[in-house]
């Protein structure tokens, strides 16, 4: 057996147990769930909460639970289900094919099985080594080094691991310091030569980010400042609801995005994120000399251009990107805006313009739902003053949570509205997505009626008027979601769904 000092290994973290008890104002607006539905979400799809202590703990039951069956030291069991991100299953079976030494080569340890040959001790005390690092002598005890062979001296072995640590930020794929070598530095070796306890905590800290990563059955919670992981027993795109209130979705990690797959919304980030709106915007606005090809745009009324490459000079039509000469003085007649070729460059550039509107459309209106999500978060703190007011006109608490569960209601529609952006910009027109898009419509304007009622409507002379408005709202809000949900999963069941990709 071994414990958490053999393997050197300790969560590195420090977790506090206050943070599972927030309080109202501290969970995130976006992700408002009742502790009922949460308990549903996990009967529906199993999955815990751990602490960076627990997060650890699992990892060594896993090592432990490993090297029990194929008897090898625990840190090359840490190495070899690195390797294998953790596949307990996939290392046993490669473990046991037969070619355990192919094996061991591939993970970058030396087989265990093969004891190194040792000199004997009193040759070893008298014994002076040359470090191939600082190129200085020292007794053969002053050095130390893998099972490869290579040695080295202790302060040198301490700078190399000192700065792969703490300058590159690594841990599982520490090599040998001797140029060339593969073979990985093991846990006790770097636990037995680091004394700084700020770059051991750090290799602590490594290791065990590194166990979450790499194992396809944890992920880190998202929200940023939480130390808490999720572990769950088989991966899918289902919401997870972490102990810092945070919804995300476990198998791409983004914020719960239903109804868009999540392939669809890794490509509409991108799309975000990257240039390529830029080109399209460049594509609608501006047009490329027809001789040199050099990207111009207009910014005068006059359709005659000069083209301003040096090299080029070419004089040619806005309009029709015909030469100029045949123009004459009366541009406006365009007496070759008709060929072939000048409608081809004139189609080509309505595409663009048409493909770069419709992204806006969509892009907009996702933009937009994302800041009202935000705006929504702050809702929470006007509701709770209003629920305080209530509460002083003779309303009990029990009678004002309706307000809580208005905003948690808007909060979830706006999320979804958001993706439902996404999925309709690359959904393919059809019977379908027409009925989608009414949903889309009733939803939407819902949402807008409630946020209205919740933001403006709510006054100390009509509190007990507002209630009942406020709750029929949200209750349609609640059914009118429900139906866009279950349409867009009958229509992913059913094949319904063509994309536009």
């Amino acid at each position: 057996m071994y414990s958490d000092d053999e393997i050197g290994i300790d969560s590195g973290n420090v977790s506090s147990e206050e943070e599972d008890n927030y309080d109202f104002m501290d969970v995130d607006a976006s992700t408002q769930r009742s502790s009922s539905n949460n308990q549903n979400d996990q009967l529906e799809y199993p999955y815990e909460v751990l602490t960076t202590e627990e997060i650890v703990q699992h990892m060594l039951d896993c090592i432990k639970e490993v090297t029990n069956v194929v008897e090898i030291p625990t840190t090359t069991t840490r190495i070899l289900l690195n390797h294998f991100r953790w596949d307990k299953e996939k290392l046993m079976e490669r473990f046991y094919d037969g070619d355990q030494e192919a094996l061991f080569k591939a993970a970058h340890v030396i087989n265990p099985y093969v004891k190194p040959k040792k000199e004997p001790k009193t040759f070893r005390c008298s014994m002076m080594e040359d470090c191939e690092i600082c190129f200085l002598k020292y007794q053969y005890t002053s050095m130390t080094g893998l099972q490869c062979g290579h040695r080295f001296c202790k302060s040198c072995w301490v700078e190399y691991l000192t700065t792969k640590i703490m300058e590159e930020g690594l841990c599982k794929s520490i090599a040998c310091a001797a140029h060339g070598c593969d073979i990985l530095v093991d846990d006790v070796t770097v636990m037995s030569l680091l004394t700084d306890q700020r770059v051991r905590t750090k290799y602590q800290q490594l290791i065990t980010n590194s166990f979450v990563e790499c194992n396809r059955l944890l992920r880190w919670c998202p929200s940023a400042d939480c130390s808490f992981a999720i572990k769950v027993q088989y991966v899918e795109p289902r919401p997870v609801i972490c102990k810092c209130g945070h919804t995300f979705c476990f198998e791409c990690g983004e914020q719960w995005h239903d109804p868009v797959q999540c392939r669809l919304l890794r490509k509409w980030i991108k799309k975000c994120d990257d240039d390529s709106e830029t080109s399209n915007w460049i594509a609608a606005n501006t047009k490329e000399c027809p001789k040199c090809n050099v990207t111009i745009e207009k910014d005068g009324g006059c359709n005659h251009m000069v083209c301003k490459n040096q090299n080029c000079k070419h004089e040619f039509c806005w309009v029709c990107l015909g030469s100029w000469e045949p123009h004459g003085s009366s541009w406006y007649n365009c007496n070759r805006y008709d060929e072939d070729e000048a409608r081809v460059a004139r189609d080509a550039q309505e595409k663009l313009r048409s493909s770069l509107a419709r992204y806006l459309h969509y892009y907009n209106r996702y933009m937009n739902h994302m800041q009202s999500l935000k705006f929504e978060s702050k809702l929470y703190a006007s509701v709770k003053v209003k629920m305080e007011e209530m509460q002083q006109h003779n309303m009990s608490w029990i009678e004002v949570q309706f307000l809580k569960k208005a905003v948690d209601i808007l909060c979830q529609c706006r999320q979804t509205l958001m993706c439902t952006y996404v999925f309709a910009y690359y959904l393919r027109k059809n019977n379908q997505s027409m009925i989608f898009e009414d949903n889309q419509k009733d939803l939407e304007s819902a949402t807008e009626k409630l946020s209205e009622y919740l933001e403006r409507d709510i006054t100390s002379e009509n509190l007990s008027d507002i209630k009942q408005k406020v709750q029929d709202k949200y209750r349609y809000c609640e059914k009118r979601r429900k139906v866009l949900l279950d349409h867009v999963h009958e229509g992913y069941e059913k094949d319904w769904w063509e994309y536009v990709e």
